[in-house]
């Protein structure tokens, strides 16, 4: 065994896909970011935390109105993921940068993604952890996934912009569902 620097630890611990976060403020703007940090944290109903940094500009969106939009992109839409990654939506229209399509969501006000293969419209249901570490728990109000994409493969995040597309499909039983 080699010892791994501490500061590499979250590239073997990587928790699923890149998604995109849209928000929209108080104010009526709205706005998207890319995201790497979720993971699950129940099936029914289903929720999931996230961490959003205070540095970010969706983060003032997701704590005022307490709510968001997860969107899922496919590896199809990787380059405007990063490109939406490294801007900043105080000073850009992300929307428009990356040629996304925002489209009305049915439970929230922040907007769905056209382009990505599922969208998840989110309502903040815990903030106890934001104040020390960022993170939000969400709980999925209403679920939306594009027929016109099936089996897409969606990207992960490995570190210093590089990523994995996702691979060969495989199957074993599960008392799970």
């Amino acid at each position: 065994m080699k010892e791994l620097p501490l500061a590499e630890v979250y590239r073997l611990i990587e928790p699923g896909p890149v998604v995109l976060l849209t928000t929209r403020s108080k104010q009526g703007r709205a706005n998207v970011m890319t995201m790497s940090w979720h993971m699950m944290a129940g099936i029914a109903p289903p929720t999931m935390a996230c961490v959003v940094s205070s540095d970010d500009f969706s983060f003032f969106a997701l704590r005022q109105t307490k709510q968001c939009v997860v969107a899922i992109p496919a590896i199809g839409l990787a380059e405007k993921v990063v490109k939406v990654g490294n801007c900043s939506g105080r000073d850009t229209d992300k929307f428009a940068t990356a040629w996304l399509t925002p489209l009305p969501a049915e439970r929230v006000s922040a907007p769905l993604i056209a382009e990505c293969f599922a969208n998840l419209e989110c309502r903040v249901i815990d903030i106890r952890l934001v104040d020390k570490h960022n993170l939000f728990v969400l709980e999925v109000l209403k679920a939306w996934i594009d027929p016109a994409q099936p089996n897409p493969k969606t990207i992960h995040h490995v570190g210093n912009g590089a990523f994995v597309v996702d691979g060969e499909m495989v199957h074993f039983q599960s008392r799970i569902p």
